[in-house]
């Protein structure tokens, strides 16, 4: 990413969305754009609602709203996990709107998942508290200066735990002192901003879920293990 994050944002909500194609690998419309705006341009992903597929344990047209609140959510741990991610008007509808991130093609990424990679822990921490049901491989973005972002956040947020991840290999660990110093801080947030914009997006009762979650991370202070009653990889893992 070479935009600024304020240019960048302004740039996803109110540039001019040209269609260059579709990413056929994903299970829900999403297609590459270019958007431009007072000469300034970017390419990003625009999935809209209306490509949704319908899933049994998560509302009808509710995909991108999550998106947008798991960006919310990376934006208050100051970490930058998600790329800067919007909710606008698009050619076919309504729509999240992500700025795109030119991946280092070289890295493994199954090797990358498998690391102790600082920037994977941080996304632990954030899949932890956002609730993340399909965390896979492919959902990693490695980039040339080794940043990590994560991306493909439709399916959090849940009320009841789903956490399904590749990144258990700080399974009952200590939480180190700078997650425990972010979410502490995150945790004041939710009193504020933070809610306010995530109410935007998500049920009430899904807003309490994830402030509930960093409560209980604040106390255990320990990554989350795989819950027995459900499958802790998602299929596919990559």
């Amino acid at each position: 990413m070479t935009v600024e994050l304020a240019q960048a944002l302004e740039l996803l909500r109110a540039g001019e969305l040209a269609v260059e194609g579709r990413l056929v690998d994903a299970s829900n419309a999403t297609l590459y754009c270019t958007v431009e705006l007072d000469g300034m341009s970017a390419a990003c992903v625009y999935k809209p609602v209306r490509g949704e597929r319908p899933l049994w344990d998560f509302p009808d047209g509710t995909l991108a709203g999550r998106e947008v609140s798991a960006y919310l959510v990376s934006v208050a741990t100051g970490w930058d996990v998600v790329p800067p991610t919007v909710l606008r008007d698009g050619p076919f509808g309504p729509g999240m709107c992500q700025l795109w991130v030119d991946t280092d093609d070289t890295v493994d990424l199954q090797e990358l998942a498998q690391s102790d990679h600082p920037e994977l822990q941080r996304m632990a921490v954030l899949d932890a508290v956002i609730n993340n049901a399909d965390r896979k491989g492919g959902h990693l973005l490695p980039t040339a200066d080794g940043r990590v972002y994560g991306v493909d956040h439709g399916v959090c947020f849940s009320a009841e735990d789903k956490l399904r991840t590749l990144l258990w290999q700080w399974r009952g660990y200590p939480l180190g002192d700078e997650a425990v110093e972010v979410l502490s801080r995150m945790r004041a947030e939710f009193e504020g901003s933070l809610a306010e914009g995530l109410h935007e997006h998500l049920t009430r009762r899904e807003v309490r879920a994830t402030v509930r979650r960093v409560d209980h991370l604040l106390t255990e202070r320990l990554f989350p293990m795989p819950s027995p009653d459900w499958p802790a990889i998602p299929w596919p893992p990559f």
